[in-house]
């Protein structure tokens, strides 16, 4: 995938945590529990803090592998889909299966940092 795609995506997927975090405090405040809140907060906490890390990781594309980079982008592109993702379902619709699925995506956040750290090393800066 070509960088200006990776950094659309980290743009959507900041953009989509500020709306999902103003449909939670707004919109589902009524309809949620505290902790179902808090768990849906938690989502939306992890999915900034990585799509953000995501547009750093494009600021850095040039210092990095291009191997080492789309590990990264990848493992944090999954790690939203799966942590946040799964923390949403689980918070609205409380299906219990959903919650082995969060710890895979936390897994895949590992890699990408670990990827990261391991790019940096390496990079001839």
């Amino acid at each position: 995938m070509k960088l200006n795609h990776w950094v659309s995506i980290a743009a959507i997927g900041a953009g989509l945590a500020v709306g999902l975090g103003a449909f939670a405090a707004h919109g589902l405040k009524t309809i949620l529990s505290d902790y179902q809140l808090a768990i849906f907060k938690t989502g939306v906490n992890y999915q900034m803090w990585h799509s953000l890390a995501l547009l750093g990781a494009c600021a850095l594309a040039s210092k990095l592998s291009t191997r080492m980079f789309a590990i990264v982008a990848w493992s944090w592109l999954v790690g939203i889909v799966c942590f946040s993702g799964s923390l949403y379902l689980l918070a609205v619709t409380d299906i219990p299966w959903l919650g082995p699925i969060t710890p895979l995506g936390g897994v895949s956040f590992l890699i990408g940092w670990g990827g990261l750290a391991i790019g940096a090393w390496r990079a001839n800066a």
